[in-house]
């Protein structure tokens, strides 16, 4: 069982790595976390543009051209070969970001630290457990938009026509919904680039949460150009939002995955969920 050192209000934590047994791992979690949401408060506030690039062992094994998981060619991120790709690019740009955050695992610091030369500004446990408890959604609420996969951006917009969903998210809409390829994003990222430019340009919001995988490294830093905003990478946060998490990631254990009855999840990309944990279906 994990520490009290490392709860978040309102969400359940069901991530079994040893890390959050042992008091040593991020002594100052509880501080870090309250520092890390006023920052975020004051950056809205302040109507300030900077972007938040959320680091996991997925990232090291792409910035390192390994053909493992999701950064295998093929699976996700890729459908070419890496020497197909100016790989350099995405290497590069995942220096040019304002703030990184990254799990607390030890293994996962010492990767980040190795392929990235930046400090860790916060951890990514974060970003998960603020958009578990729905701190992002009530303290943004008339400010905050989506970016992802359109498949999941998609099914989002329709969770939103129910009345009962948007009670549990304590939201009465997502501003903006920027869509983005679900697979195979770092085939061409100058073509993303473009199309995910022009739907900023047109957008309302002041913060975006994201998920849009390992594309991330050639890209996020560039979205300030097209829209001054808050540009927060909370990774799997985004299937939290489309009812599809598995609730033994990082503090999603409490999580209700909030599913449409009829409708067709065929085209949807599952990260690592097959059917866990509780849910609601709506009719």
């Amino acid at each position: 069982m994990y520490l009290d050192k490392y709860k978040i209000e309102g969400t359940k934590n069901l991530d079994s790595h040893p890390c959050f047994e042992d008091s040593n791992t991020f002594p100052q979690f509880q501080e870090g976390l309250a520092i890390f949401k006023s920052h975020i408060k004051q950056l809205v506030n302040d109507k300030e543009s900077k972007t938040f690039y959320k680091f996991g062992d997925g990232d090291y094994y792409f910035l390192t051209k390994q053909s493992f998981g999701s950064a295998t060619p093929g699976v996700r991120a890729l459908g070419v070969s890496y020497d197909k790709i100016k790989h350099e690019e995405f290497v590069s740009g995942a220096q040019l970001n304002d703030y990184y955050t990254c799990e607390i695992y030890p293994e996962n610091i010492s990767h980040f630290n190795e392929v990235i030369d930046k400090d860790i500004s916060y951890p990514a446990e974060y970003c998960y457990g603020l958009v578990g408890n729905k701190w992002f959604f009530q303290q943004f609420n008339g400010k905050i938009g989506l970016m992802g996969a359109s498949e999941k951006l998609y099914l989002i917009e329709e969770l939103m026509k129910y009345d009962e969903y948007k009670e549990y998210l304590g939201l009465d809409s997502f501003n903006d919904y920027i869509h983005f390829p679900q697979k195979y994003a770092c085939d061409d990222i100058n073509i993303v680039e473009d199309f995910v430019g022009e739907q900023l340009k047109k957008s309302s919001s002041d913060i975006f949460l994201l998920g849009i995988g390992h594309s991330k490294s050639g890209i996020l830093y560039k979205f300030k150009s097209y829209k001054n905003a808050i540009f927060m990478d909370v990774g799997a946060g985004i299937d939290m939002i489309s009812g599809c998490i598995n609730v033994k990631r990082p503090f999603a254990g409490s999580w209700i995955n909030y599913r449409i009855e009829g409708y067709d999840y065929s085209k949807i990309d599952y990260l690592r969920y097959s059917g866990e944990g509780k849910h609601i279906f709506l009719k």
